[in-house]
C-alpha cells in the first residue's frame, strides 16, 4: 500500500524543519565562536575581555530558550573536540573549561536559556526593556558561576572577585544594551513584516 502524497508532503517539510532548526543552531554556535576571537586580553587578570559573553546572550533572545541552550551546548562540545572555538587568549579544549575561564563557559548554555525563556515568556511583548532584564538575570547567573569557579581556583572569593568583575561591569553593561536592542530590533522589524 503506497502512501498518500499528503503524508509524503508532510514528511519532506518535517525533515527540511528539522534540518532547518540544526542548521540554526550549528550557525548559532558558530556565531558565539565568531565572538569569542575578539579578544583583549588584559594584563591584571587571567580572564580576557572578549565578545563571547554578547553572543550568548544575543544567541538566547534570538533562539529562545530551548534552541539556545542547545547551541551552546554544541558550543561547548566544539571547544573539548578541541575545535578553536574558545577565546585564544586560552589553552583551548579541556584545558580552557578548567582554567579562569571555565565557570564562566560552563554557564553559558543556562545564560542562553535564562536569556531566551525570560523573553519568550508568554503573555509579554518582546520590548527592549524585556530583552535587557533578560540579558541582566543571564549575566547574573554568568557572574556567579564564573566567580565561583575562580573563588575555588584562587581560594579566596575577594581574588575571583578581582579577577573576574570588576574589570568587566562596564562593558558588560554596553554587550547587555547592545544584545537587548538588537533582539528587541528585530522583533519590531519582525512584526513589520508581511
Amino acid at each position: 500500500m503506497t502512501k498518500p502524497a499528503t503524508g509524503i508532503l508532510g514528511t519532506q517539510d518535517r525533515v527540511l524543519d528539522g534540518a532547518s532548526q540544526i542548521a540554526i543552531v550549528l550557525g548559532a554556535s558558530l556565531f558565539v565562536a565568531l565572538c569569542a576571537r575578539v579578544t583583549l586580553p588584559l594584563p591584571f587578570t587571567p580572564v580576557p575581555l572578549t565578545l563571547q559573553n554578547f553572543g550568548v546572550l544575543l544567541v538566547g533572545l534570538s533562539l529562545g530558550s530551548r534552541r539556545g541552550f542547545a547551541a551552546l551546548v554544541l558550543y561547548l562540545a566544539e571547544g573539548l573536540m578541541g575545535m578553536p572555538v574558545f577565546s585564544p587568549a586560552g589553552p583551548g579544549g579541556v584545558a580552557q573549561l578548567l582554567g579562569p575561564t571555565g565557570g564562566f563557559l560552563l554557564a553559558y548554555p543556562f545564560v542562553a536559556g535564562i536569556a531566551g525563556w525570560v523573553f519568550e515568556a508568554k503573555n509579554g511583548e518582546k520590548t527592549f526593556t524585556r530583552a535587557a532584564t533578560a540579558c541582566l538575570l543571564a549575566e547574573t547567573y554568568l557572574f556567579v558561576g564564573g566567580l565561583s569557579w575562580l573563588a575555588l581556583l584562587t581560594h579566596s572569593l575577594a581574588q575571583a572577585i578581582r579577577f573576574g568583575l570588576y574589570w568587566f561591569v562596564f562593558a558588560e553593561v554596553i554587550k547587555i544594551m547592545s544584545a537587548a536592542a538588537l533582539a528587541s530590533g528585530w522583533q519590531r522589524f519582525h512584526k513589520v513584516q508581511p
